[in-house]
């Protein structure tokens, strides 16, 4: 389970001096199955929700527990080595979560088709080939929970449908966390969903009924 109670998050801004808060008392639950779409405007606070979940950032107040292992959000970027190879971050993450180091290095460099720049340093990749590392990297570990940033749209069609087809099979056996201002995405992944607004997560037991209300704002 994942539990929030009373979470906020501001940010300051160097501009104005002021302090702008993105969340402001942010309650809910996540079970263990639950397959969940968070519906909210750009700049209303998704990424940093998911930030916060990930446990990459940490709110300014309130608690975040969590009791499942949770995925830091899909296809990003997050501890990323740039310096060193493909094939070194496919065995730091298999160090950092105890996954077999050679499995895991196999898994990703046959996900992300690098070939043998899989064995280059990041930092010579193309943004579309640092693009397929991400996602081989963050299906490489099977975790309780995931985290998606919008759609998988990652590079040409037919690998988007190879990381869509990969996120359908591992959120069989695993709970799932989509923001998304595109209601659609909502519906095709998520059983229930909830409006991100002024700061407040509002949850829906019907999608449908959420996207409605979103669609009305």
């Amino acid at each position: 389970m994942i539990e929030m109670l009373d979470v906020w998050k501001g940010f300051h801004s160097h501009k104005s001096g002021a302090q702008h808060v993105i969340l402001r008392g942010v309650h809910g639950r996540i079970r263990r199955g639950d397959q969940v779409g968070i519906l909210g405007r750009n700049g209303s606070g998704k990424s940093t929700l998911l930030r916060l979940l990930s446990g990459v950032e940490n709110p300014d107040r309130g608690v975040i527990r969590r009791e499942m292992s949770i995925s830091w959000p899909i296809g990003g970027a997050y501890g990323l080595q740039t310096i060193t190879s493909g094939a070194s971050n496919a065995r730091f993450i298999a160090r950092l979560y105890g996954t077999p180091v050679q499995q895991t290095q196999d898994f990703v460099e046959e996900f992300s088709e690098l070939g043998r720049y899989f064995f280059e340093p990041v930092n010579t990749y193309s943004s579309g080939m640092v693009s397929r590392l991400l996602m081989g990297l963050s299906f490489a570990v099977d975790f309780d929970c995931y985290l998606v940033d919008e759609a998988l749209s990652t590079g040409d069609a037919r690998f988007a449908a190879k990381c869509q087809h990969m996120l359908q099979m591992r959120r069989q056996n695993a709970a799932m966390i989509m923001v998304s201002h595109n209601a659609m995405h909502v519906r095709q992944y998520c059983d229930t969903a909830a409006i991100l607004r002024n700061g407040m997560l509002e949850f829906y037991e019907d999608v449908d009924e959420a996207i409605a209300a979103y669609q009305g704002l």
